[in-house]
């Protein structure tokens, strides 16, 4: 009974010229953003490339120079493109990917995607997950909408059931023929991403097994959607009923929840704006140690400290160069402040992800969506994680300044140059990304919810059909 449904609804399937039209279309759009979004992330790989290569070249080539003067002058770190960014964009468009390291300051990133497109951008993308997102639960409702009120309008569910049919075999064969063309679609276009990233080189290491984890999670959120579907089309005694509660159901779980979700964590939560985030960061550093203020209060208390721990009288009589300590000193300082600030809108970040963790239990799509984004690396935690390693590489860097200007000058003394071979003794930043694991880890409670709602929706199904 199980073959003999699923082959019926096969060929009842391939006799809709609507539901065929609709399948094509969404294989030919999924198909056709893969293409595209891989020449995409080729171009961003490539330009990528040339930036570091380039930037590394200036920085390499400054010349003689006094050290602090090459903290002033900055350099730049470069957030690369993930492998899985191909399938998933996430938030990358819209949070920037260059940050300028330069003395005393920690700046955010620039160069969003988003600040340079047109007005017709609004439209929106043809990207892969948008297709996986949002077109193919569309699909989904089409191909199932009547799976079940199509029988009871043409009376052969009865039928069927005074025959002696199973109507769990039935349910089994129906369930089967929407899974196995969504899962065969959806899984030959990952496929095909994965032979594509895999003859890469050089664009970033790519997993197999977080290509495969990003699959698993699409897989459950198709297989809630064919739940609900079929749960709808079985409850209902017309197929337009069927359709209409189908498709508010995409509504609110694809398009409303998220939508509330956003608006209730922001005015929860809020962040502060770039002006009251700038001047908290100012006052505070104005309570502290300035590098460039030698009549600073902190400044003197730092050089009693040194003159009486070397037990000597005057600044000139240290083993360094105490405005290159000093220097250092502020640094450190004022990176701790930026270190403090930013937690905190870490912490800001954290209060709105709860928010979406608990409004993922009336959605599926919350946990889809951010399970998809952390895999792919293409989350707000990344560009954390990112922001992050570039600030600990920016406070490196003037540690190695200031530390050459200290050791290699007395004190007073501003004209030193620093050789023109000393810069290339400054490793260059390279970005190395969170493992699967923790990133797995951190997101284990969506996977828990997105697990949940699979097997609700089984349970709700299995116990409808059985109990009716």
């Amino acid at each position: 009974m199980i073959l003999k449904t699923l082959s019926k609804e096969f060929k009842e399937s391939f006799r809709n010229g609507k539901a065929k039209i609709a399948f094509s279309i969404v294989v030919i759009l999924l198909f056709t953003s893969v293409w595209l979004s891989m020449q995409k992330y080729n171009n961003a790989n490539k330009e990528y490339l040339k930036a570091t290569e380039s930037e590394r070249h200036i920085w390499d080539n400054q010349g003689e120079k006094n050290p602090h003067s090459a903290a002033h002058y900055g350099t730049y770190a470069f957030k690369p493109k993930q492998p899985l960014s191909l399938i998933d964009k996430g938030v990358d468009k819209y949070v920037g990917t260059t940050i300028f390291l330069e003395a005393h300051y920690r700046n955010e990133a620039q160069f969003s995607a988003a600040a340079d497109q047109t007005g017709t951008s609004r439209f929106g993308e043809l990207t892969p997950d948008f297709i996986l997102l949002f077109l193919i639960p569309l699909l989904i409702i089409l191909l199932g909408y009547n799976i079940f009120t199509k029988e009871k309008e043409q009376g052969t569910l009865f039928l069927l059931k005074s025959s002696g049919a199973s109507i769990n075999q039935l349910t089994l064969g129906k369930w089967l023929s929407l899974f196995i063309p969504i899962f065969l679609c959806t899984t030959i276009v990952f496929i095909i991403a994965g032979i594509l990233l895999s003859n890469l080189n050089d664009y970033g290491t790519f997993s197999w097994t977080s290509l495969i984890s990003m699959w698993s999670i699409y897989i459950g959120f198709y297989i809630v959607f064919i739940n609900i579907v079929m749960l709808i089309s079985y409850v209902s005694k017309r197929s337009g009923l069927s359709l209409v509660i189908a498709l508010s159901v995409w509504i609110f779980t694809c398009l409303v929840t998220p939508k509330i979700a956003s608006t209730l964590a922001e005015n929860k939560y809020p962040y502060p704006t770039r002006q009251e985030f700038q001047a908290m960061v100012t006052k505070d550093k104005k309570q502290g140690l300035d590098g460039h203020n030698t009549w600073n209060e902190e400044a003197q208390l730092l050089k009693e400290k040194v003159l009486k721990e070397y037990k000597v009288d005057s600044l000139h009589q240290l083993p360094f160069n105490f405005d290159g300590y000093r220097m250092q000193k502020g640094e450190e300082y004022q990176a701790a402040i930026y270190s403090k600030h930013y937690n905190n809108l870490k912490a800001q970040y954290e209060n709105q992800n709860k928010t979406y963790k608990t409004l993922a239990a009336i959605s599926p799509f919350l946990p889809t969506r951010f399970l998809s984004m952390s895999i792919a690396q293409t989350d707000y935690a990344t560009h954390w994680h990112f922001s992050d390693a570039a600030e600990q590489y920016r406070i490196q860097t003037q540690k190695f300044l200031n530390d050459n200007f200290a050791q290699n000058s007395v004190f007073g003394d501003w004209k030193y140059k620093a050789d023109s071979s000393t810069w290339s003794a400054l490793p260059q930043f390279n970005y190395t990304p969170q493992s699967l694991s923790t990133i797995i880890d951190t997101n284990k409670s969506y996977l828990i919810i997105l697990g949940l709602w699979v097997l609700l929706s089984f349970s709700t199904l299995y116990l409808t059909i059985k109990l009716k």
